[in-house]
């Protein structure tokens, strides 16, 4: 199973009057993180693009157990939680610089055709993909 792992450094705008991380940033985090995992596979978003694919994502759970800090670094970890060809999904764990869990979830993604917005199978369109999925997932 790979996991690929990104530090990010809290920025002041991301948090609230408190010094805390504001929640909706777990999320663009999450992204970065799901980002640098395709990449660490090989592979790019923006390619899909071009290609006349997006990649929606059709389901989200996210459990907060610290928050995170202005000042503080954290560090997202990101995997394929599961995949079946079809669906992809990624788990997340992003921790502060103390190493205190903040955040553990997971999105689920399709590849759909930007014109019609109807699925289609990484399995099929995306084979070598496919099989790093298949290689790599939990």
């Amino acid at each position: 199973m790979l996991v690929s792992s990104e530090e990010i450094a809290v920025r002041y705008a991301e948090t609230d009057q408190m010094g805390v991380v504001y929640h909706a940033n777990y999320l663009i985090w999450c992204e970065i993180g799901r980002t640098k995992y395709i990449e660490a596979l090989g592979y790019k978003y923006a390619d899909l693009e071009k290609m006349g694919v997006l990649s929606p994502v059709t389901s989200l759970q996210m459990k907060y157990h610290y928050p995170a800090k202005y000042g503080e670094s954290i560090t997202v970890e990101t995997w394929v939680e599961s995949y079946n060809g079809i669906r992809v999904i990624y788990g997340y764990e992003i921790t502060n610089s103390l190493g205190q869990k903040c955040l553990t979830g997971t999105s689920e993604h399709v590849c759909v055709k930007k014109d019609t917005f109807k699925p289609i199978s990484i399995k099929k369109h995306f084979p070598e993909w496919h099989e790093s999925y298949e290689k790599h997932k939990k």
